[in-house]
């Protein structure tokens, strides 16, 4: 049996979201939230196994709850369930913690799966949102890299990323759809602007900050 705490300040669509889920005999819905500060409570009442959390409640961000929720009990998943579709909430929604993302509107058979593999310990994103997340991770760390390479421009960055995964000239080039020599005009300058002399220290340092996961 998977225990659901269902959090969101909408009374029909929490009625309408219990429903589906109560319509198979394998979850239960223990408790309903509506505000962010009646989610501690629900939790520790309950002991859910999964908290499906709407994205805006009237007292906080369901981010932040998540946040909170996920610092305090790391096993716990949360599956975000929003109208929010936006690249922006689906990045701080996997940084906060979240297992899933569901945009509202997607069917009953789609949720019921969803509750059950967060449950069960994975990871569930909805349709075309896997290909979003890497695109968002990978701008993420090209972000960071030039937090912590101020010298680096974002396209060294980009680069200074793809020569962390291990890629040669001639396959950063295709993958920039830039010219070889460019590619290495800019491996020459980030070499030069991180004090390094061969590409495994450029790369040891690229690794230290998380760019080149594939």
């Amino acid at each position: 049996m998977v225990k659901v705490v269902i959090v969101d300040d909408h009374p029909l669509f929490r009625s309408g979201l219990r429903a589906a889920l109560e319509s198979t005999p394998d979850i239960r819905v223990v408790a309903e939230a509506e505000t962010a500060g009646a989610v501690a409570d629900a939790v520790a009442r309950h002991g859910p196994d999964v908290v499906v959390m709407d994205l805006t409640l009237p007292d906080a961000s369901g981010i932040e709850v998540t946040r909170r929720l996920v610092a305090a009990d790391p096993g716990l998943p949360v599956l975000m369930l929003t109208m929010s579709d936006d690249d922006g909430s689906l990045l701080a929604a996997l940084q906060a913690g979240a297992r899933g993302y569901l945009v509202k509107g997607a069917g009953r058979e789609e949720v019921l799966s969803a509750v059950r593999t967060v449950a069960a310990g994975g990871a569930v994103f909805g349709k075309g949102t896997a290909e979003r997340i890497a695109a968002l991770l990978a701008g993420e760390r090209r972000r960071s890299a030039e937090r912590l390479f101020p010298a680096l421009t974002a396209r060294e960055s980009e680069v200074l990323d793809l020569v962390a995964r291990g890629y040669d000239n001639r396959r950063i080039a295709r993958e920039l759809v830039v010219a070889e020599k460019t590619v290495r005009n800019h491996v020459t300058r980030i070499f030069e602007k991180l004090h390094v002399a061969t590409r495994a220290e450029a790369v040891a340092l690229a690794r230290d900050v998380g760019l080149g996961d594939r």
